[in-house]
């Protein structure tokens, strides 16, 4: 007992030892499918920085937004200076915006936050402290104003405060006013206001609905409202759908793609939602997810979001699959202080920073190139060419596991299943992999049909064989002894009998149920390390054989110690040796099942998983069965003392757990305070 106390106490000091490590920051940078910042080549470079020095209108002067035409014409709401800024693809002046002539009289823009040019030339302008949107032709003239609207579908006290703005291709004004969490405003092609488009959801803290459910009419009123939160950006795609931004924290869908009714159908296939910065960072200086401010669409089905927070750029796939992240905050020239805008021209990234009052143009690298290119070629259907450019994205990085499904995918379309299995395992795509493990299983069957056929037979013929023997065997006989070795898988059929058996009969070893222990932790290890892809989620990096004496054997111990020290208190008859042996012959189950098991997950596809995990349930009930016949036979309990007792155990367990993190925490607080005396002497002597 002193030595299982001894080693229990040291187990549970290390448990407290474990301590998470803080990941070094990376500069540029690609999720794994495991959530960790993997280095990676820069996408993208700086090209020019521009201030205006060389325009006849001057500087920038906290510029907030920023469109792109099909004629590569740059929209500029230079908000700090009351203005709309026209360039041309050489970023030189055209036209600039900010007094006009309004019905006979001189008006000018007070603050513009918005801006958009539509492909017949107007341009609609979100003048925000004016409250109301202007539009001008392409000269710059005046056409008209659309202010304020009035409508029942307003709540009281709205206030109308236009910072978006975008016309789709049916014409319609999509506005996004501040504080409007309705959703977006829609307004007609003659300025007639129709409605909200979009309506974010509510979030809110289950805790805090309970409390206002129980609370009065009075107390409810001084609550904060649950309200959805509003959109701060929109763009529109090349097929007219709505790409909206969210200022949200920790929101897995800060982004959506919205049709023309409203709905979002953004699609989120990648390893994470496209939401930036996933949990891997929780330290540093600026933690907390990022803060999508603006969003812009790129050709084939590729988008871009501009993070605030860190200002960082990440470009994401059609399917939600990050390509790439760059940019940051900082002093350098290809850094951001309050990024404000981003836009796309052709393959460039265009990014307004706020409190620089700056335009920085950013080309592609040759790893931005060799990803655009592949992701452009597969969206249009050119598998060869996107394969090449996926293959040389690999030579610039391996860990970019999004050109492993690219080259997967194109190997699936040819029928070269075996091959498409090993760039999917590589990529961690699990949906591929099962179609491509599905037509590799269906073209083995095929080529070895007749062999497969006759193993089946004959193992079907000596297993009847065997039965009917063993049948021949027990016939006749009233009572079967069943010996030592056999006692725990008589017991896992017949609980109340085998258990009886090793208690009263003397059927039970300590040593046999120490080598059900460690064949539990081999089948366990294995099953771990070597399930089938399509159910194996764990970690090849960060699996550790002897992490599985810590999950198996040290509960194994607790479960033990705890169950003897309770039932020696509540009149139990069970020894502690008995104890050991009921809860290792409970765990039998899980030793019969878990190889097997592995075995049938190398055989199956994702859809087929459902009988696996169904093994890992009737193994898990089985067991616990197990633990209430062992723990009632063994202390000679009634069925409702048992309950009871097994549930006091793990409170007890708990309590075990609490005192020796608790004294870990002592002990290093003293070595501690001893290092520090021992060098204070050292320092005065």
């Amino acid at each position: 007992m002193k030595r299982i106390i001894a080693a229990l106490f040291i187990a549970s000091l290390m448990i407290g030892a474990a301590a998470p490590v803080a990941e070094a920051a990376i500069d540029t940078y690609q999720y794994s499918y495991w959530g960790d910042a993997v280095p990676s080549p820069n996408a993208y470079k700086m090209e020019q920085v521009i201030y205006g020095d060389n325009w006849s209108s001057g500087r920038l002067a906290s510029p907030m937004d920023m469109f792109v035409g099909k004629d590569e014409r740059i929209y500029i709401a230079d908000t700090g200076n009351n203005r709309i800024i026209i360039l041309n693809k050489e970023f030189q002046e055209e036209l600039v915006i900010s007094k006009f002539e309004n019905e006979g009289k001189e008006d000018a823009l007070n603050k513009p936050e918005g801006v958009f040019g539509t492909n017949d030339g107007l341009i609609y302008v979100a003048d925000t402290l004016n409250r109301r949107l202007v539009v001008f032709d392409t000269a710059g003239k005046f056409i008209r104003a659309i202010v304020e609207p009035k409508s029942t579908l307003l709540r009281p006290g709205f206030q109308y405060a236009p910072i978006k703005v975008a016309v789709d291709k049916a014409k319609r004004i999509l506005v996004v006013s501040r504080g409007s969490y309705e959703g977006m405003m829609e307004f007609d092609d003659e300025g007639q206001f129709i409605g909200f488009i979009g309506t974010n959801r509510v979030k809110f803290s289950p805790i805090d609905l309970f409390w206002k459910r129980i609370s009065t009419k009075a107390q409810r009123q001084q609550m904060e409202q649950f309200i959805p939160l509003e959109f701060n950006n929109l763009d529109l795609d090349e097929d007219g759908f709505i790409y909206t931004s969210t200022s949200e924290e920790d929101s897995n869908r800060p982004i959506k793609r919205l049709n023309p009714s409203g709905a979002d159908i953004l699609r989120s296939k990648g390893y994470f939602p496209p939401k930036g910065d996933i949990g891997t960072l929780k330290t540093g200086t600026n933690p907390g997810s990022s803060i999508f401010i603006d969003v812009a669409a790129d050709q084939a089905g590729m988008y871009s979001a501009l993070d605030s927070k860190r200002g960082r750029i990440f470009t994401y796939d059609k399917d939600g699959n990050l390509l790439y992240v760059f940019g940051g905050l900082g002093s350098k020239q290809e850094n951001f202080r309050t990024p404000s805008a981003i836009e796309i021209m052709d393959d460039h990234i265009l990014v307004l920073d706020k409190d620089n009052g700056r335009l920085t143009a950013f080309e592609p690298t040759r790893y931005g190139s060799l990803i655009r290119e592949a992701v452009i070629s597969l969206y249009h259907g050119k598998t060869e060419q996107s394969t090449a450019a996926w293959e040389k994205v690999l030579q610039l990085n391996g860990n970019v596991e999004v050109a492993y499904l690219g080259i997967g995918k194109s190997l699936l379309k040819k029928g070269e299943y075996h091959e498409a299995m090993s760039y999917f395992k590589l990529g961690n795509n699990r949906e591929y992999y099962s179609e491509a493990f599905k037509g590799y299983r269906k073209s083995i069957v095929l080529a070895h049909f007749g062999t497969i056929v006759l193993v089946v037979a004959l193992a079907v013929v000596l297993g009847f064989a065997l039965m009917k023997w063993n049948r021949r065997k027990v016939n006749g006989q009233h009572f079967q002894e069943f010996g030592i070795i056999k006692n725990p898988f008589y017991t896992m059929m017949h609980p109340f009998n085998g258990f009886w058996e090793m208690k009263y009969e003397q059927k039970g070893r300590l040593k046999l149920a120490f080598g059900i222990v460690f064949l539990l932790v081999i089948f366990t290890i294995i099953k771990r390390q070597y399930s089938g892809f399509v159910v194996n989620f764990n970690n090849p990096s960060q699996l550790n054989s002897l992490n599985e004496l810590t999950f198996i054997v040290l509960p194994f111990v607790l479960w033990c110690v705890a169950n003897w020290s309770l039932t020696t208190l509540m009149d139990g008859e069970g020894k502690f040796k008995e104890i050991v042996m009921a809860t290792a012959y409970a765990m039998m189950p899980l030793v019969i099942i878990y190889l097997p098991q592995t075995l049938y997950s190398n055989l199956i596809t994702g859809s087929e998983s459902s009988f696996y995990y169904l093994l890992d349930g009737v193994a898990l009930i089985w067991s616990v069965w197990l633990f209430f016949t062992g723990t009632m036979t063994v202390h000679q309990y009634s069925a409702g003392k048992t309950v009871m007792t097994m549930l006091l155990t793990l409170v007890v367990i708990g309590i075990i757990v609490f005192i020796g993190v608790l004294l870990f925490s002592m002990l290093q607080q003293m070595i501690s305070f001893a290092i520090s005396v021992y060098k204070e002497l050292s320092f005065r002597l």
